[in-house]
């Protein structure tokens, strides 16, 4: 879900992150505050824990921020930021363009991190005792808990900051993205392996929620580790490939004045396919269709509606330049969800390129010569 944008940056929530906020509001109403600061009203404990669930929102997004700036700084573009169930990411077009970038936009986060907890130490000690002690005991709360993600961030274990950290350093090293990735996400995996370890000795010693918690951290960080390096390998091998050398260029079309009846019967039907580009005279692309589109419509009104009452018109998510990079397809196609994109030339239809054709593409390469290693730039 899409919440605001700041500085041409988009901030969106995953809903996963709603079951965290209600855990941490949970966790620090019935157990947290109670313990640090006994005596309070059983009431003020969940203010405290709401108060507390939106500090740590705010203070993620920060941390998430810093990121996307130096990103943006340093010439890499981001796409937004994403909250989800262990936290935020700062959503890159692309892997960063050098060893330096990557080492800046990676530091920048716990360092973020670092200072924000200063600053909510600070306004606690220098909290008059006229303030309320739930609100001092919220703030001494996030002063604390931007210390521990500081930490924890700067493990050096890949997707971690401190791992991307370390991957900076193997990269400028060896001159090798790919070789870097792979030690980094290594030791972000077994990181990860460790974590399950730990859920398994807590089980074994009674803490059953610890240990859920631990193991599914642990299993989040293995594979996220393995995806980062499965990423970079796919996105080296697919670079500089022009989509214009495995596209369709014969695809299905419909017309924009065909009846929802003969498309369905006449090419859903008879082709299998679930998604069709509308067409006029001389390929002048006019939209897509796709049984989504069409499968509200009663059946006895088939005949009553056409196909350009229910196209979808095109833009930039579902079309795309034969001289396009694959990646900027593949990247298009995992954003919007898209199993296929018409491929468009001065508004005429050229082709339709296809999920299936690009990895079967990239299957061959990989299995044939695998993909080239980045270079240091």
């Amino acid at each position: 879900m899409k919440l605001f944008r700041l500085m041409g940056f988009e901030v969106r929530v995953d809903a996963s992150w709603i079951v965290l906020a209600v855990l941490i509001i949970w966790t620090l109403a019935v157990g947290y505050f109670p313990y640090q600061d006994p005596g309070l009203p059983h009431a003020d404990y969940w203010w405290m824990g709401v108060a507390a669930a939106f500090g740590l929102f705010g203070s993620i997004v920060v941390h998430e921020f810093a990121h996307s700036v130096v990103a943006r700084r340093n010439g890499l573009p981001m796409e937004g930021i994403t909250l989800f169930i262990f936290g935020g990411v700062a959503e890159m077009s692309g892997e960063p363009p050098n060893a330096r970038t990557e080492f800046l936009m990676a530091a920048a986060g716990p360092v973020t991190s670092i200072l924000l907890g200063g600053l909510f130490y600070g306004i606690y000690r220098a909290a008059p005792d006229s303030w309320p002690p739930a609100a001092v005991g919220v703030i001494h709360y996030l002063g604390w808990l931007n210390w521990v993600l500081a930490v924890f961030n700067s493990i050096p274990a890949f997707p971690l900051d401190g791992g991307r950290v370390l991957r900076s350093a193997i990269w400028g090293r060896t001159k090798n993205l790919s070789r870097a990735t792979q030690i980094s996400a290594q030791i972000g995996e077994g990181f990860g392996w460790l974590l399950i370890g730990l859920a398994i000795i807590s089980l074994f010693f009674g803490n059953f929620v610890s240990a859920v918690w631990w193991f599914i951290l642990g299993l989040f960080l293995k594979n996220a580790a393995q995806q980062s390096y499965q990423q970079v390998i796919l996105r080296s091998a697919l670079a500089g490939e022009p989509i214009r050398r495995f596209m369709r260029t014969e695809p299905i079309t419909v017309p924009p004045n065909l009846s929802i009846d003969d498309l369905i019967n006449d090419y859903i039907y008879r082709y299998h396919f679930k998604w069709f580009p509308v067409v006029s005279e001389e390929r002048h692309l006019n939209g897509c269709i796709s049984t989504a589109d069409v499968k509200n419509v009663p059946r006895e009104e088939w005949r009553q509606h056409s196909v350009q009452e229910m196209m979808r018109p095109c833009s930039a998510d579902n079309t795309i330049t034969p001289d396009a990079d694959a990646v900027t397809a593949l990247a298009k196609m995992s954003k919007t969800g898209l199993s296929r994109l018409m491929v468009v030339d001065h508004g005429q239809l050229v082709a339709v390129l296809a999920l299936k054709d690009l990895l079967d593409f990239l299957s061959l390469k990989l299995e044939i010569g695998g993909p080239r290693q980045p270079k240091q730039a």
